[in-house]
């Protein structure tokens, strides 16, 4: 299997970038699909963090507690996403039918901010909500299966 990856960019109206990483943990054929005949079941993961944070807002979070380890359920406010590049993963995998290019885009939906808590870095806690766009497509195809 050989991987392709790119992280994507969410820019927020707070100033604040994030860094956002999709990865394919797994890959299986489950069943007959009108889109190249094989239907894939395809196990993702991933997760972001701060790639820069304005100043003033480190300051204004550097005396408040770490967050806790469970999500706080106070101080949330959703901040708007205003530019974005998705994050992109692509994978080959060996099927019943040949080899085939798995695509998996993650792209930000929703952001929001806690100001009432840090992380270690002293940075605001910042939460993100992205879809998944999963398409594949064959690149070689097995004689046997040509027909």
């Amino acid at each position: 299997m050989s991987n392709d990856s790119k992280a994507g960019i969410i820019k927020l109206s707070d100033g604040t970038v994030l860094k956002l990483r999709v990865f394919i943990i797994d890959v299986r054929e489950a069943g007959f699909s009108p889109f190249a005949g094989i239907e894939f079941a395809v196990k993702t993961t991933g997760g972001i963090s701060a790639h820069s944070v304005p100043e003033e807002l480190k300051k204004a979070v550097i005396n408040k507690p770490l967050a806790p380890s469970e999500l706080p359920k106070d101080g949330w406010e959703i901040i708007d996403i205003i530019e974005q590049e998705p994050a992109v993963v692509e994978e080959e995998v060996n099927t019943s039918k040949g080899r085939y290019k798995i695509k998996v885009v993650a792209e930000a939906v929703m952001a929001s901010r806690n100001m009432k808590y840090r992380n270690r870095f002293n940075e605001p806690i910042y939460w993100v909500s992205w879809v998944l766009k999963i398409s594949w497509k064959p690149i070689e195809i097995t004689k046997e299966n040509q027909r």
